[in-house]
């Protein structure tokens, strides 16, 4: 268990740290490849960013160093929230096709949380 759940962490918090380090720090690039960027303050998509950023750092660094290894599933209930609310905006905006991923993600973020804990 502990092989899949340092897995699950490892890819998820790649991503988050990619999705996360785009939006904070490459608005343009952001606004080129996510349409809903373009409707909303660059405060805005980089507060998400930096959020995204710091969920995906805290499911890795606090479990791999044994430094307040809590902060990991802490971070995983974090980002599932963060996906919810995703969803949801997403919902709300008629943009179906990343309601998916975003679920997709929210499970993932549960597995981690509920086998950290």
């Amino acid at each position: 268990m502990n092989i899949a759940l340092w897995i699950v962490q490892g890819l998820l918090g790649l991503m988050f740290i990619f999705a996360g380090s785009m939006k904070a720090f490459q608005y343009e690039k952001a606004q080129a490849s996510l349409p809903w960027v373009k409707d909303y303050s660059k405060g805005l998509v980089t507060f998400i960013g930096v959020s995204e950023l710091l969920g995906g750092l805290g499911l890795i660094i606090p479990q791999a160093t044994g430094i307040l290894p809590i902060l990991t599933p802490i971070a995983a209930i974090a980002l599932a929230v963060v996906m919810v609310l995703a969803a949801g905006f997403h919902a709300k905006r008629k943009e179906y096709q990343g309601i998916g991923m975003n679920i997709i993600l929210l499970a993932l973020a549960v597995f981690v949380a509920i086998g950290r804990f």
